[in-house]
């Protein structure tokens, strides 16, 4: 079955996405790793690490939605492609003069957070106004396919380059596919308005908080933001967890662990492919609402798997049931979202969202790693599988009606 063509515009934003979300998963860990054995920081340096970027980004990404909202979308989002290179090239360079240091790892950390903020509340805001309101849900169920695809990919891939070429090197990939990502969306072409907005573009105070007073005042986009901050902050909290008792206590191999989680993308390319078909056969609400409440099911079973051949089975399977839901469920939620959002809020609502995950992110998996020191890995484990079990109760009830927007609900 022959695709339906987006446009070149989209095709070249597709192929900047596409490169830059390869590059990303190629480098995926590879922080963590070059503090371990590079600059041999210990556990809770490494911890610091991965909570820093999340947490300090989200805090500096905060202005940076509201100032977005007010100005060309495309040269923001080359911007922060650019701003990408950059800090990612520098850890190589000072690699290569052995100048490198954790300090330069954490700051760089905070600034591509920041930049992946600023750079998704821009290209929400610029898909919206590329692709016809009906063709949303086409794309962004490509884009979410593009994702698992890296996601199957790009580590393993990475780990060899790795292994072959020193632990930098896909660092450097990683940096170089923003600027390529830089030089695609450049490629997009058309003439893009500038946003109106009376009383000139300084901000005001008040339009920092802007995004967040729109979701929480919409019927229908508060409990979506309720629900998908927290089941995407238990799921990343639990991680690490999982991490430490799979390679730890179980004895399952590093090549055993990496196909425990790279295996089950294969069940997110094939929910992102079935998000259009099932959407058209049985409505937005109805697909939003089975698989939102459908990927809480499976994380609670985690904390039950064992050692050996089986214990590795029922990873793959739990893994494979949540990421095809989620695979469902992402692009539909981000075609609703985008279509709740007035088209001079989307920038600040999409920061706003994207800062309280990261932050929530962050506090989680410090959290759960305080909670496992506390009492041990499967109980802190089983209490946030069944947290999650608890999330559907936050997705949007059924006979609502949203404030702006077509009547889905």
């Amino acid at each position: 079955m022959t695709e339906r063509s987006l446009g070149r515009q989209f095709r070249w934003l597709w192929t900047a996405y596409t490169v830059s979300t390869f590059g990303t998963w190629l480098g995926f860990g590879a922080f963590p790793l070059i503090a371990i054995r590079v600059l041999h920081v210990g556990p809770i340096g490494v911890s610091l690490l991965s909570a820093a970027g999340l947490a300090v980004g989200a805090v500096v990404a905060v202005p940076l939605g509201p100032w977005v909202e007010f100005r060309r979308k495309r040269p923001v989002m080359v911007t922060m492609d650019l701003i990408r290179f950059a800090v990612l090239m520098s850890v190589p360079a000072a690699f290569a003069f052995g100048r490198l240091t954790f300090t330069q790892l954490v700051v760089v950390s905070i600034a591509a957070a920041a930049c992946d903020i600023t750079f998704k509340a821009a290209s929400g805001a610029y898909l919206k106004t590329l692709v016809p309101r009906a063709e949303l849900l086409v794309a962004n169920g490509r884009f979410e396919a593009t994702t698992w695809t890296a996601t199957v990919v790009g580590p393993p891939l990475g780990n060899a380059a790795i292994g072959l070429f020193g632990p930098v090197v896909t660092v450097a990939v990683d940096a170089v596919s923003y600027l390529l990502s830089a030089l695609g969306i450049r490629a997009t072409g058309g003439r893009e308005p500038r946003p109106d907005r009376t009383g000139g573009i300084r901000l005001k105070p008040g339009d920092l908080l802007d995004g967040w007073r729109y979701i929480l005042a919409h019927p229908a986009l508060r409990p979506l933001f309720f629900n998908t901050v927290l089941v995407n902050g238990l799921i990343m909290a639990t991680s690490p967890l999982l991490a430490v008792l799979m390679l730890g206590r179980l004895g399952f191999a590093p090549w055993q662990y990496g196909l425990a989680f790279g295996a089950p993308c294969v069940g997110g390319l094939i929910g992102s492919r079935l998000a259009q078909p099932l959407v058209t056969r049985f409505g937005q609400r109805e697909i939003l609402l089975t698989a939102g409440a459908l990927r809480a099911c499976w994380p609670l079973g985690l904390a039950l798997v064992g050692p050996g051949i089986a214990g590795l089975v029922l990873v793959i399977a739990l893994q494979f049931g949540l990421v095809a839901c989620m695979g469902v469920f992402n692009p539909v939620f981000a075609t609703y979202r985008l279509d709740q959002t007035p088209a001079n809020r989307v920038a600040r609502t999409l920061s706003a969202w994207s800062v309280t995950s990261n932050a929530t992110i962050a506090a989680l998996t410090a959290l759960w790693g305080l909670l496992a020191t506390v009492t041990s890995l499967r109980i802190a484990m089983a209490i946030a599988g069944l947290l999650m079990l608890t999330t559907p109760l936050l997705l949007p009830r059924r006979g609502r009606t949203p404030s702006t927007g077509p009547a889905h609900w």
